[in-house]
């Protein structure tokens, strides 16, 4: 076991709390009212669902966290990282629910700006800033943390050539290490992201680029994210605030008045668990790095995962079901398009997965092992294999928990398959919108509309079908 509270093993850990429960109980009910509202079956046989709930109360938690460690009248921004779940309206439920967005592209800004998340409450932080997108920024007031010394030129020219309320900052890479996952690891000695504080001469350019631009009042920094333990992450957090008290000493006065921690808290996918806590990395920062949270600074913090993994699930219906080598193996509709990391690197990234008969209640009988197997025409299309469940049989329904972030979302086009619809889902005695329906004690609403074939059709040059004939 490591320091993230969990071990990265394919069987369950310890035991769910009361709000755990609850959520797992939510989840078997609304895949059960999701088949009998139709929102499942032969002609809809892949849904993303979205525990709103649940959502609710990962941000409750979040803020609660840093507000327990916090002196009173902090200035604390949540920004949700977009990348974790581009979804507008979970972008607007996140911004009722006090979180903000942290933004990497044009696209993600956009979904923010739509989803009525305002200026002041965004950051951008793309390792990529074009010249228009940082105008962009500075004219609307959005946060902006610049990569690299090229990308501060070009602030540099933007602010001499038009007044701006953004907040700005540089990010930098404390060069602490990577986790056990190389690709989600960002503080590492060759990490593409921010100045790398040990590479030599480099920390003294941070402080003397702050010393000649009274403007820098943020530092931002990212150790990473999924397989990066709590430990490390402290660190980071530890080595960017030395860098925010040396510059101040430096300039003679409390220049940096807000320090970006990033986000990266690990999700335990090996049981229902909510491991680790926001409360628990909260506490251990305010022990580690107490003048972080004294009042002199302001705080953001850019969690992504840790809010929506729990709260979202890939349900899909088994077409059909085989055995080769003797192993039996069920044929569904959920793989690569919709668990791309799962299929590609299955060691790093395994998901737990749960057997539903075809009314969508929780399946028993003897455990087999058996591979689920995805719909796209490669053979490492699975979603798990070896998996001890229940035997699956044809027109059952699997689950692929905790998939609330990174995953249905995130669409890989493989075969042209259709992009799932998601729903987001809630207990019927919590008020609807208008769009709602419920079933089984469960309401439903739209968050994304299944793809169509039309729009497959467009999106891979329908319309210029005579095109390459002219040339």
């Amino acid at each position: 076991m490591n320091d993230t509270g969990f071990g990265m093993n394919d069987t369950a850990f310890g035991s769910a709390g009361d709000s755990d429960r609850r959520r797992a109980a939510r989840r078997d009910d609304a895949v059960r009212a999701a088949v009998e509202q139709g929102l499942l079956g032969p002609g809809a046989p892949i849904v993303g669902l979205l525990d709103v709930t649940g959502i609710r109360d990962s941000a409750a938690a979040l803020r609660a966290a840093f507000d327990a460690v916090t002196a009173p009248g902090t200035p604390v921004l949540h920004a949700f990282a977009v990348k974790a779940t581009p979804l507008v309206p979970v972008l607007r439920l996140l911004r009722e629910a006090g979180i903000g967005a942290e933004v990497a592209s044009p696209g993600e800004l956009a979904l923010a700006r739509a989803a009525g998340i305002t200026p002041d409450r965004t950051v951008l932080d793309s390792p990529a800033k074009t010249p228009a997108e940082l105008r962009e920024a500075l004219a609307l007031g959005i946060a902006v943390n610049a990569d690299n010394p090229q990308e501060l030129d070009r602030v540099d020219a933007l602010v001499r050539s038009a007044p701006t309320r953004s907040p700005l900052g540089i990010r930098v890479n404390p060069q602490v290490g990577g986790g056990s996952i190389g690709a989600t690891s960002t503080a590492t000695a060759t990490s593409k992201f921010g100045v790398a504080l040990r590479d030599e001469g480099a920390r003294e350019w941070v402080v003397q680029a702050y010393t000649e631009r009274p403007w820098l009042t943020r530092l931002h920094a990212h150790t990473g994210s999924q397989g990066i333990p709590l430990s490390l992450m402290v660190r980071g957090v530890a080595e960017t605030y030395a860098l925010a008290e040396e510059i101040n000493r430096r300039v003679g006065r409390r220049q940096v008045d807000t320090v970006d921690i990033g986000g990266g808290l690990p999700v335990n996918f090996t049981s229902d668990e909510t491991t680790p806590t926001y409360a628990r990395y909260a506490r251990l920062l305010a022990e580690a790095v107490p003048g972080l949270f004294d009042g002199r600074y302001g705080l953001v913090t850019e969690f992504g995962r840790s809010l929506l993994a729990k709260h979202g699930t890939v349900v899909a219906r088994v077409e059909y079901t085989k055995r080769s080598g003797g192993r039996p193996i069920a044929v569904t509709h959920a793989g690569v398009q919709v668990a791309t990391r799962t299929v590609y690197a299955p060691d790093s990234w395994p998901l737990r997965i749960a057997a539903y008969d075809a009314k969508g209640h929780p399946k028993s009988g003897p455990a087999t092992v058996q591979d689920i197997a995805g719909p796209a025409c490669f053979s490492g299309d699975l979603l798990a294999e070896g998996r001890t469940l229940p035997l699956l049989e044809q027109d059952d329904y699997v689950a692929a928990l905790d998939t609330g972030a990174y995953y249905f979302a995130h669409h890989y086009a493989y075969n042209s398959l259709l992009r799932p619809g998601i729903y987001g889902f809630a207990p019927a005695s919590v008020p609807a919108s208008a769009s709602a329906s419920a079933s089984g004690g469960v309401r439903f609403t739209p968050v994304r509309t299944p793809q169509g074939l039309d729009e497959i059709v467009g999106e891979s040059g329908g319309e210029h079908a005579s095109g390459l004939l002219h040339l």
